[in-house]
């Protein structure tokens, strides 16, 4: 039974309005023993609100932790929106922070995110999602201060034809992971792409099966809630996915070291 939620985002994400106690609360009501706050930090995003005050979020973060005394456990991580220029500036905000988790993800290609529709518009279904494989490989030669990448086809959940193949990105996938797992880098389960319209949990199963075959060992489960009723939302069907991989553990951070827990 998976009872760590390493995916969440509360009102000090630009994308989130919700309460860093009631997100707490959720999780305790759920099962959860351990809850990991993991706000969007994505730096030259277009529009404003997902830079966030971490001194703020600090602070806020201490003051749940310490009401909820350990029911649930809490901690601080961060999701960092990773494109390959940015390497030093997202460098120099986990060097800062003592952060026990952080997430690398791809939110934004060329400047543009796939959540808009003029992304797919521009580039059509195959040659968007090819270009979005290709900038997280950029993105992982670039900076490595990351646990795990997260939602590695985050980018489908917002195109037309949501039944993509990874067959046909399959020598591009095998790098990327390939790299993750010499690197010793996990990736995400992550469950909102059911709650996107997808059939599956991001990534595709193939992908995780993929990761697993080519030694890949470490995976966190995320919900990616930006409201407190989506928290561990869909965890049943994330275990039955892992378990079908040939995964039999998962991994929960803290000092942004890894310990496993099993399914």
């Amino acid at each position: 039974m998976i009872t760590a939620d390493f995916h969440t985002h509360t009102s000090f994400s630009g994308d989130s309005e919700e309460q860093m106690r009631k997100t707490a609360a959720a999780a305790a009501e759920r099962g959860i023993k351990t809850l990991c706050i993991t706000e969007h930090c994505d730096l030259d995003y277009p529009e404003e609100g997902f830079e966030p005050d971490i001194p703020a979020y600090r602070s806020e973060f201490l003051s749940v932790r310490e009401e909820f005394a350990g029911r649930p456990e809490l901690l601080f991580g961060i999701e960092l929106g990773v494109m390959d220029y940015l390497a030093p500036r997202l460098r120099e905000i986990t060097e800062k922070w003592d952060f026990d988790f952080v997430i690398g993800s791809s939110h934004l290609v060329d400047g543009a995110d796939p959540y808009y529709p003029e992304y797919f518009d521009r580039l059509g279904t195959k040659n968007g999602i090819l270009r979005y494989f290709e900038s997280i490989l950029a993105n992982i030669k670039a900076f490595e201060d990351f646990d795990v990448y997260g939602h590695l086809d985050y980018a489908v959940r917002y195109c037309a034809e949501k039944c993509y193949s990874p067959l046909d990105y399959r020598e591009l996938l095998d790098e990327i992971l390939r790299l993750l797992v010499e690197k010793g880098k996990g990736i995400e389960i992550n469950t909102s792409g059911l709650r996107s319209g997808l059939s599956h949990c991001n990534p595709h199963p193939f992908i995780l099966s993929r990761f697993r075959e080519l030694g890949g060992d470490i995976i966190t489960v995320g919900s990616d809630a930006h409201k407190a009723a989506d928290v561990a939302r869909d965890f049943d069907l994330a275990e039955q996915a892992l378990r079908n991989a040939g995964f039999t553990r998962y991994a929960v951070f803290r000092n942004r070291k890894p310990q496993f827990y099993e399914l």
